[in-house]
Parts: structure tokens; C-alpha cells; sequence
């Protein structure tokens, strides 16, 4: 179904927030994928109950992995649009009908959301943010103003050419760098974005891989 929106959240031990996430995100699209990626508490329990679609890996093989693991199970049940998002309540899902609306429009194959890289983001992910936002714009002509935020959406079809090989949280980048590749048209729409006590993302090491991988890509892809 061309008009069926589905949202993907890779979850590794989310059990505290994920069923909050779902059932929120359910009043705004047809489904939700919750990719339970090698949990060891209740993540996927609390998902099902709370009206996800679930899919499970035995063991955590990292966001990438589940990302692709959930794209390619909404698209088997019928998804138009694939909505990406963090499953810990990091994104609003409040902003999903402005993050698919360009697209619904066929104004956009894909939207990215932006958050503010102001002082209310801590200043060694503002600092890592504008050294890889400017890295590929130097290197692959791609103007994102986040390109590490992994809120976004894209259409369906597109999904073979940008699909990511990347299992860790390079995915992100490498499907951003995949869809200038095939020149498919893109937007953003900034967000609001809640810093949790606890981050689980990407660490200075894997920012400096992510670095060397972009120089990489800039040969291969």
C-alpha cells in the first residue's frame, strides 16, 4: 500500500520506555516494528503488548543490523513510507506527520530531521556533529545539518539503492551518502531532541572510524 506508513525502532533493552513510544507512535501511523536487537530484559514483550509488530535478533548485532531487519519486514507487510526512529524517546514522535509530509507530497524520496546543535546538545557531540556534517559536504556534496540523527523517513521503493551494510551506528551515515549517490531528493525539518542521562550512541572512537570509513566510501561508492 503506497499510503501505509510503518516506523522501525531497533530496541536493545529499552524495556523502561518502548511500550510509552509505541503506543504514542501508533496514534500517528499504521504500524509500528520494534526490532528487539539482543535484549536481555522484557523489550519485546512490552512492545507486543503494547501493539508493535516485533521481530527478534537472538543476539545484539548492532542498530544498523535492526534497522535493516525492520525496513525489510515493513516492506514485506505492504509500507509506502519507512519512518526510522529511536526507540528511547529521544525523537518526538509528535513530528512524524512533518517528517513524512514532503514526502506524501512527492516533494522529497527522503527527509532527515535536525536537531539544534546549540548549547543544549553537549558540546562533544555538537563539536563531532559539525566535523562530519562539514567532512561530507566536502566529500560527497551532501548539505545535512545533522546527518548522525537518526530520525528520518524515506519512500519504499527507494530502499534497494540506499540499502546500508553497515550494522553499527554508521548506518545512518552510510544511507544518507547512498541516497546522494543516486541523486534521489531530499529534505529536513528541525526537531526538538531530549538528552536522556544515560547515552547509548556513538562514542568519540567510533567517530574517528566513522571519519576514516567516509574516506573510504569516497573511493568506493
Amino acid at each position: 500500500m503506497p499510503n501505509k506508513v510503518s516506523v522501525i525502532l531497533p530496541a536493545h533493552n529499552e524495556s523502561t520506555r518502548i511500550a510509552e513510544v509505541v503506543k504514542e507512535v501508533l496514534t500517528l501511523v499504521d504500524e509500528v516494528v520494534v526490532v528487539d536487537d539482543g535484549s536481555s530484559d522484557d523489550t519485546a514483550a512490552k512492545a507486543k503488548t503494547a501493539g508493535a509488530i516485533v521481530a527478534k535478533h537472538r543476539v545484539n548485532l548492532g542498530k544498523g543490523a535492526a534497522l535493516r531487519t525492520g525496513a525489510e519486514a515493513a516492506l514485506l507487510r505492504g509500507a509506502g513510507i519507512i519512518v526510522l526512529m529511536d526507540a528511547d524517546g529521544q525523537h518526538p514522535a509528535s513530528e512524524i506527520p512533518n517528517l513524512i509530509k514532503s514526502i506524501q507530497e512527492d516533494k522529497a524520496d527522503m527527509t532527515f530531521a535536525y536537531r539544534s546543535l546549540d548549547r543544549s546538545m553537549p558540546f562533544y557531540r555538537r563539536l563531532g556533529n559539525n566535523v562530519l556534517n562539514q567532512t561530507t559536504r566536502i566529500l560527497f556534496g551532501l548539505s545535512l545539518t545533522d546527518i548522525w540523527c537518526g530520525f528520518r523517513a524515506f519512500r519504499a521503493e527507494i530502499y534497494e539503492n540506499i540499502k546500508w551494510q553497515k550494522v553499527n551506528y554508521s548506518a545512518d551515515v552510510e544511507m544518507a551518502l547512498r541516497l546522494a549517490q543516486h541523486k534521489y531528493r531530499y529534505n529536513q525539518i528541525p526537531i526538538p531532541t531530549i538528552y536522556h542521562e544515560i547515552y547509548k550512541g556513538v562514542s568519540i572512537i567510533d567517530g574517528l572510524k566513522l571519519l576514516f570509513s567516509l574516506l573510504i566510501w569516497r573511493v568506493t561508492l
